[in-house]
């Protein structure tokens, strides 16, 4: 093994201690029976292991290694970097909200999705609940010492955190965290669990919900949602956006540009809209997607039905488009009940690399009625095939690279290849109609728009109202959508820049090896090229795209 791998190895271990919830989800099984510890001396300690992996690996000479370790090396770096601004973010201070960047949020969520498939998983599993009673008190810890150094959470997202507290209490015998138990043969497990929902979790779940009433007076109004109005908040929102999107950007180059896109795209819509609605007035456009009637679903099972049938189609054309598909197909299911008010639309979550759980793109059903059809083959496409379920699996089946390789954990490559397969389903034919072709318009100007609204939010101080009038005004997106996205650009700053962001840098590499090699171009060979080498920081994507040119 080489110094570069060993360095790489490391570093998967320093982000199992960092956050356990989503390595369990990654399929990193040491981490299954950790919670994580949320106190500021753990995760100081995890900062100054991921720095000192950082230094280790920029002493590495790039000029005498091979081309395989020289990836690995940039990729270690950027990755422990990374880590240390998480960490320096101090998110876990004010971050309450419902959606799974919080802590309790992604307990809830992430916990529960763990496969146990044995006895000795099981025993895992239970002394992961176990720890539920100190994580929670901790968060609690965490929330109260942010407040009172000027690092309060967001009113509005604190009451949706209370509600869905609420329901994890209300959950009865069908509580999902006891999901993995209920099989055959674990009965054992499952009544240890039972016991320890019943004397622990849920009177922890109901004292940090009681802490969350003690900051709500505290906490941040709609007039002042953004990292802007809390202590240190500049130099924190710089570092998330560094996380997200890989590169020193400033907030105002960001904002210029996401404007500059918002006009670009609009005027493709008001081409499409012509052509469907005999109009080119993109006002007029959005105002016939918003309420057109005849525009929404009947059912929630009509969205499922759709969004199967479109990533079917998908899997069907890929391989004139691919050189290498999956071997396992993508599953199409609802959001779960308990996750559907944090999430607007839908989401993919990586299958476990035993099979058990395959990947799956997670659909919204719920109130059907108010959402909209031409939405439904441009999430399937973005969240399933050919966006997240081929990058993702592909990654996962990179057994020669090092692990760390293979996450998911460069955020603008994995969001900004998801947004560029949008596209990329124009080019292989995949929208029904010219009505799903403007679904795709429309999800692009919203990725815009979250350029704008980010940086307007945390580093030029939007209120809520600003940010819901921005969206509302350059979107199609219903009122359900508009709101639950402004409250994900608060609750999770600069997680949003990634996808435009990370898509403009695919373009942009794809448009140089067009230029350069011109008939000789593949596009089968490019994108093999672009996910053969796992999940990578968009300069070293470059570097290995540069390559591949090269060598053809």
């Amino acid at each position: 093994m080489t110094t570069a791998d060993m360095l790489a190895d490391e570093l998967v271990e320093i982000f199992a201690d960092e956050d356990p919830l989503l390595a369990s989800m990654y399929g990193i099984r040491e981490a299954d029976g950790d919670m994580g510890d949320l106190s500021e001396d753990a995760r100081s300690a995890v900062r100054a292991r991921a720095f000192d992996v950082m230094t280790r690996a920029r002493a590495l000479d790039a000029a005498t290694l091979p081309a395989v370790d020289r990836i690995t090396k940039a990729t270690v770096e950027e990755q422990a970097l990374a880590v240390c601004h998480r960490i320096d973010s101090r998110a876990v201070e004010y971050t309450v909200t419902d959606f799974f960047n919080a802590p309790v949020a992604r307990a809830l969520y992430f916990v529960p999705r763990v496969t146990v498939n044995n006895a000795a998983q099981a025993e895992v599993y239970v002394a992961r609940l176990a720890q539920f009673r100190h994580y929670l008190s901790t968060a609690a810890r965490r929330h109260v010492d942010g407040t009172g150094a000027g690092r309060p959470p967001v009113a509005r997202l604190v009451d949706s955190a209370v509600a869905q507290v609420d329901r994890a209490l209300a959950a009865g015998t069908d509580d999902p965290l006891l999901k993995p138990l209920r099989q055959h043969g674990m009965e054992k497990y499952a009544e240890q669990g039972r016991e320890l929902l019943e004397s622990e979790i849920r009177p922890a779940l109901a004292a940090y919900r009681a802490v969350l009433g003690e900051i709500a007076p505290q906490a941040r109004p709609d007039s002042k949602p953004g990292l802007c109005w809390i202590t240190g908040g500049e130099s924190i929102y710089a570092g998330l956006i560094r996380v997200h999107t890989e590169a020193d950007r400033s907030p105002e180059e960001l904002h210029r540009t996401g404007k500059d896109l918002v006009a670009k795209i609009h005027a493709e819509i008001a081409r499409s809209g012509q052509q469907v609605f005999g109009t080119s007035d993109v006002g007029a456009v959005f105002h016939r997607l918003r309420f057109d009637e005849k525009l929404r679903w009947r059912d929630g099972e009509e969205i499922l039905d759709v969004g199967r049938i479109a990533v079917a189609k998908a899997e069907v054309l890929a391989p004139g488009w691919f050189t290498v598909v999956p071997d396992q197909r993508c599953a199409v299911e609802a959001v779960p009940p308990e996750q559907d008010a944090a999430i607007p639309s839908g989401m993919y979550l990586t299958g476990s690399p035993d099979g058990k759980r395959p990947g799956t793109y997670f659909t919204n059903i719920t109130r059907p009625t108010e959402r909209f059809r031409y939405f439904a083959e441009v999430l399937a496409f973005h969240e399933g095939v050919p966006g997240h379920h081929f990058q993702l699996t592909r990654g996962q089946g990179l057994s020669h690279l090092p692990v760390l390789r293979r996450l998911p954990l460069s955020k603008a490559f994995v969001e900004g290849w998801a947004l560029y397969a949008e596209r990329l389903a124009d080019e292989m034919g995949l929208y029904s109609d010219e009505l799903s072709r403007m679904g795709m318009l429309a999800s692009d100007v919203l990725r815009a728009v979250r350029l704008v609204v980010d940086t307007g939010l945390h580093a030029r101080g939007w209120s809520r109202a600003e940010a819901v009038e921005y969206v509302r005004a350059n979107t199609a997106l219903p009122d359900i959508e508009v709101e639950a996205e402004v409250n994900r650009f608060i609750g999770y700053p600069s997680q949003a820049l990634a996808y435009m962001v990370g898509r403009l840098e695919i373009n942009r590499i794809r448009a140089a090896a067009e230029r350069k090699l011109g008939d000789r171009f593949d596009i089968r060979a490019f994108h093999d090229t672009v996910l053969r080498e796992g999940s990578l920081p968009l300069a070293v994507l470059a570097d290995v795209v540069t390559d591949w040119m090269e060598s053809v």
